[in-house]
């Protein structure tokens, strides 16, 4: 089960023809960062992508600057409540020189909150240096998603719900390089995951 992230980097993304390519089931899309900032292609994407038949999610870009609580009140804003959309997705990519135990209690904070509202837990979207920084060991009830363009991905004993396995994918209906990520079981466990 191969899927893509996008955002407004990608540009305007003709969905049609992404789908024709018949190469993709999901998709996950920039909705918001921080407390205050949506991503101007957000609900184009969410709407085209849903209209041509992708599994679709959005996700979170993770800041220190603001509240988790914050945070959680502006995805909430923007991004609909639908049954038949994937869990969120937080993406944890800050800086490593924040106190852990803050980072952990805005993230969980974050997450809970969006628990609470789209009745699923979020995803975590993470580099080897934030897993090991700010998450091994805690908030192990939600699942991982590794970035690793180089190489299969290992976590030790954790394991990943979804790998991003490159950031230079080529992708028809797509003009600029895009992201491509796999779910680590089966389409059928895929579907028992998340229906």
């Amino acid at each position: 089960m191969k899927g893509l992230d996008v955002s407004h980097h990608q540009g305007r993304i003709n969905w049609k023809v992404v789908q024709e390519d018949d190469d993709f089931k999901f998709v996950y899309m920039k909705a918001t960062e921080g407390d205050d900032f949506i991503d101007p292609q957000f609900e184009y994407n969410w709407v085209e992508a849903k209209k041509y038949g992708f599994l679709t999610g959005a996700y979170h870009f993770f800041s220190m600057g603001s509240s988790g609580e914050e945070q959680a009140i502006h995805f909430i804003k923007t991004v609909p409540k639908q049954l038949d959309s994937l869990p969120p997705v937080i993406d944890v990519e800050i800086h490593l020189e924040h106190d852990p135990d803050k980072v952990r209690k805005e993230l969980r904070e974050l997450a809970l909150r969006m628990e609470q509202e789209y009745k699923t837990k979020p995803i975590l979207y993470v580099t080897y240096d934030t897993y090991h920084t700010y998450i091994n060991g805690h908030l192990n009830e939600f699942d991982i998603w590794i970035r690793d363009i180089f190489k299969f991905p290992t976590l030790g004993s954790q394991k990943w719900a979804f790998w991003q396995y490159s950031n230079r994918g080529r992708v028809s209906g797509i003009d600029r390089y895009v992201d491509i990520n796999v779910f680590s079981g089966t389409s059928e466990q895929f579907k028992q995951r998340f229906k």
